[in-house]
């Protein structure tokens, strides 16, 4: 790996073991093995780094169970069949990467106070539409791109949401996928 790489790496490790709001520069440095100085330079700051390692690697780790739970829940289905199960699996997700979500809200407050890393997070959203909607026409190969793209951004935002809720009122009630069904079907009947 290169020092761009190691410091990404050393980012999440360090994070991890320190927690966001008590790692510091020279705990990443240290952790990737590489100059404090290489922060800068391939960064231009800690906070772009730490929201790069968290973004990445939390969104390829979520990416990954979300695109399963698409390619499984669909499997054999329509797309129409697959809402119910689809979404109920992607609560599963939530459950199994509580952790990481809660890790990417606290980095969310950082995001939301810089014009640079809300615009580094919003072409990383690009991509997880597209990777999202690629899985999509793989799984309901009938679909046209822009259908597809629709569905992956409802599925994303409304992931999104629950992960957010799910942190914030751990609580209340929880959005099913037989509610998901029933809204989609209400909206286009009324």
């Amino acid at each position: 790996m290169g020092n761009r790489e190691d410091l990404l790496e050393g980012a999440r490790k360090a994070i991890l073991e320190l927690g966001l709001a008590k790692v510091t520069a020279r705990d990443i440095a240290s952790a990737a093995g590489v100059s404090l100085a290489a922060i800068g330079y391939h960064f231009g700051s800690k906070d772009r780094l730490v929201s790069e390692a968290i973004t990445e690697g939390i969104g390829t780790e979520i990416g990954d169970d979300m695109d399963a739970t698409i390619r499984d829940a669909g499997e054999g289905r329509s797309l129409r069949e697959s809402i119910e199960p689809t979404w109920n699996r992607m609560l599963d997700v939530v459950q199994r990467n509580h952790d990481q979500l809660l890790l990417s809200l606290e980095n969310s407050v950082n995001i939301a106070r810089s014009e640079e890393l809300r615009e580094y997070l919003s072409q990383a959203s690009e991509g997880a539409y597209t990777d999202l909607a690629r899985m999509l026409r793989e799984t309901h190969p009938d679909l046209s791109a822009e259908e597809a793209r629709a569905v992956a951004k409802l599925y994303f935002v409304m992931f999104q949401g629950y992960a957010m809720l799910g942190m914030l009122a751990p609580a209340g009630e929880v959005l099913t996928g037989h509610d998901v069904e029933l809204a989609v079907q209400t909206l286009y009947r009324r």
